[in-house]
């Protein structure tokens, strides 16, 4: 090819250039500025002359009518850019010259360098010509998939792409290129809305549970039989189950005889040995799962039909029974396995008989419950809810402690507290559950300060030692009452039964691997609960947008307060104009509801 001289069409950088002066180096005019390169970073398409690059058609020719022919004609053949510019343009102008060159650096049809060009074969060019034309298909795909999803009209074959958002959303990945390309941040959140919007998810759609990669599935195992144990005959005892009407998994029920109280348990650990495919199944779930559209079970249903408490004639169990002295304390403990005559009734139904037929047990739980409170146990009183799905409908309920509920609590209570000292003076290793005290005791009344309160205190743990139980008013405290909800109960059942039995029973080690796996799990379990029970607070807002109820206010802020809302069980900060002081009922509306964020705003009316 000819030397370089001033005014000749170069290539520069995937781009056209003219030489404007020629030295030692060669200037040349690359984007309308004036640049010194060396013989090497540039090639020479035309000697020209050449004023204005903008002159020519940069583009790629898309379809010339002698292609084919100078493919097969330059078969096995090599020649310059000169060359073809003559075989595909019949002449060698610098716009010739480009569009020649633009051709070989495109690599379908030719390859090689200025002086030395040659075709490719057939059969690669429709190789890579059948690549390309698939690749642009699946590039309009995308463009067409993004434009479907701006404007929020996807449809069925959409949904295979839209996985990677639903991953997103659930946390199980960090991005998406979907979110990416079309401009909203990559954040849970904003996959959980964006899922929403298009319609891939129904509002209802709750992933918390997954978010906290709890297990969804119920337990499938296979229940074995019952291994034979001594039991001792409290039929005479008359022993009530007391829980919500449909309730289907009694474990737990209460008899007295003056001032003695016994709490019956579902007995467990018949069943469920340590290291059985049960107990580690249960193991790694830690709790049951309670949302308020279902209940994912630590262990198989089918063995609550077995050992749920009055569900057959004769119901197997462990008995705690204990003396609860006029001042509130447990003497007196005794621990076995017994069989029992069960009657079951509903909260309601021993609420109509607190007086008559409960009335024995209520003196007795009204004891230990002002020794609790004589112990500065945390009394807390602050609104709560049941939210539960009736044919499809969410509904929420203030919960109410009092009356048979808290009988029952404090005999629940007062039986943790019996074994957890039984454990202590036989040493059996067992998870007690223990909470520090706080900076200061207090003894709240209004609801901020009780709001206040609750702040000050840390999460209860679990411990191989026997500590004080602050926020209960104990000295020590174990949870043995639900085996077939809570695993750590189940773990105290078993060191029980082997203890009765005189087998060997779980090494420290042993209990303290058991008990960082299931906390771990219940902690899981129990934060996809509380936001669960969020999302459907969120959903029942919005469904129900004309939404007006009380908010106390509990908390002073700068421009905002925090109240609590009985009729929810929410706390949400609320903006306020004007003053208003702590305690004060307010009466607000809904505004607005963000279910991806789980927040809520409202207004005073």
């Amino acid at each position: 090819m000819s030397e370089i001289t001033k005014g000749a069409l170069v290539y520069y950088k995937s781009k056209a250039a003219i030489v404007t002066k020629v030295t030692d180096k060669f200037e040349i005019l690359f984007f309308k500025t004036t640049k010194r390169v060396r013989d090497k970073d540039i090639k020479l398409l035309h000697p020209g002359p050449i004023k204005d690059v903008t002159s020519l058609d940069m583009k790629k020719p898309e379809e010339l009518a002698t292609l084919e022919e100078t493919l097969e004609l330059l078969e096995g053949e090599t020649v310059s850019l000169e060359e073809l510019a003559e075989f595909l343009y019949d002449d060698y102008t610098p716009q010739s010259a480009w569009s020649s060159w633009m051709l070989v650096v495109d690599g379908l049809y030719f390859e090689g360098d200025i002086d030395k060009i040659q075709a490719r074969p057939a059969d690669m060019i429709a190789k890579e010509k059948q690549e390309r034309e698939a690749k642009k298909a699946k590039e309009e795909a995308w463009k067409a998939l993004l434009t479907r999803i701006r404007k929020g009209q996807i449809e069925k074959q959409d949904y295979t792409h839209l996985a990677e958002v639903e991953q997103l959303a659930y946390g199980e990945r960090e991005n998406s290129r979907i979110l990416k390309a079309v401009g909203i941040g990559e954040t849970k959140e904003s996959a959980h809305k964006l899922l929403l919007k298009l319609g891939y998810w129904e509002p209802q759609h709750n992933p918390w549970p997954r978010r906290m990669g709890i297990d969804m599935s119920q337990p499938q195992l296979e229940i074995p039989t019952a291994m034979e144990t001594k039991r001792r005959d409290l039929t005479h005892l008359q022993a009530w189950a007391i829980d919500d009407v449909g309730n289907q998994d009694p474990d737990d029920a209460i008899s007295w005889e003056g001032d003695h109280l016994w709490v019956h348990i579902a007995d467990a650990s018949s069943l469920i040995i340590p290291d059985s495919e049960l107990d580690i199944e249960a193991r790694s779930r830690g709790a049951n799962l309670y949302l308020p559209d279902q209940v994912i079970h630590m262990l198989p249903p089918k063995i609550t039909e077995q050992l749920g408490l009055g569900l057959q004639q004769q119901s197997p169990a462990l008995s705690i029974g204990f003396t609860i002295t006029p001042t509130g304390e447990l003497e007196n403990i005794e621990v076995c396995f017994s069989q029992l005559q069960v009657t079951r009734t509903t909260y309601d139904e021993a609420d109509q008989e607190l007086e008559t037929t409960f009335a024995g047990l209520k003196t007795l739980t009204d004891r230990y419950r002002q020794r609790r409170i004589d112990n500065n146990a945390a009394m807390l009183k602050l609104p709560e809810v049941n939210l539960y799905l009736k044919n499809g409908e969410i509904c929420i309920q203030p919960f109410n402690g009092d009356g048979s509920r808290q009988l029952v609590a404090e005999s629940m209570l007062a039986a943790g507290e019996a074994i957890s000292q039984f454990a202590k003076e036989n040493n059996i290793p067992i998870p007690y559950a223990y909470q520090p005290e706080p900076e200061k005791i207090q003894h709240p009344e209004k609801p901020s300060e009780h709001y206040a309160y609750r702040r000050c205190f840390k999460a209860s743990r679990h411990s191989t030692e026997a500590e004080a139980h602050f926020g209960l008013g104990l000295p020590h405290y174990t949870r043995v009452t639900s085996p077939l909800r809570r695993y750590l109960d189940l773990v105290t059942h078993q060191q029980l039964r082997a203890f009765i039995t005189g087998q060997a029973m779980l090494t420290h080690e042993a209990l303290v691997e058991r008990i960082g796996l299931a906390d771990e799990a219940s902690f899981a379990s129990r934060k996809a609960e509380r936001f669960s029970t969020q999302h459907w607070k969120m959903l029942y807002l919005q469904q129900n947008k004309k939404w007006q109820g009380e908010a106390i206010v509990v908390m002073l802020n700068d421009r905002k307060v925090t109240v609590v809302m009985p009729t929810l069980g929410l706390e949400p900060r609320i903006r306020i104009k004007g003053s208003v002081e702590l305690d004060q009922s307010l009466m607000v509306e809904v505004t607005s509801v963000d279910i991806a964020h789980l927040q809520a705003n409202f207004r005073v009316v």
